[in-house]
């Protein structure tokens, strides 16, 4: 499929923007096999029965408490694929985002990355936040933070 073949169900182009192609087509950080990667937390959101779901592990130092690593997996439509893959690269950036700026981290910043989504994708990259926090809420139960 050409990139700028990307349609909705009416067969109307959706206009995505340029970050938004890139990180579909060429998705960041994304988890080839979960067997073998050892996470300090993991977090899901969405359910299969309505479509997204969204699965992030990251890697924590713990000396500084800076994200190092962000893997994840996605199952949903190209905005969801989009937002999971920026999102990884905004939270290990330049040697790691702290975790209580990760937690943060909401959608619109996702948005605000990607240069917008259509409007009835949005929903899409509220999954993302919502999965990293909960991954961040794992690690500091593993570790009692």
């Amino acid at each position: 499929m050409n990139k700028e073949d990307v349609k909705t169900k009416n067969n109307e182009a959706w206009v995505y923007s340029d970050v938004v192609k890139e990180h579909f087509f060429n998705p960041r950080n994304v988890l080839k096999t979960e067997e073998e990667y050892e996470a300090d937390g993991v977090g899901v959101v969405g359910s299969p029965s309505c479509g997204d779901v969204m699965k992030v592990w990251i890697k924590v130092d713990p000396h500084t408490k800076k994200i190092i690593e962000c893997k994840w997996k996605t199952f949903g439509c190209a905005s969801a694929v989009a937002s999971t893959s920026i999102l990884s690269v905004m939270v290990t950036e330049n040697g790691g985002m702290l975790l209580d700026d990760a937690y943060k981290l909401r959608s619109k910043d996702i948005l605000d990355r990607l240069g917008g989504l259509p409007e009835n994708k949005i929903h899409c990259s509220v999954l993302g936040d919502r999965a990293l926090r909960a991954a961040i809420d794992d690690y500091r139960n593993r570790h009692a933070i």
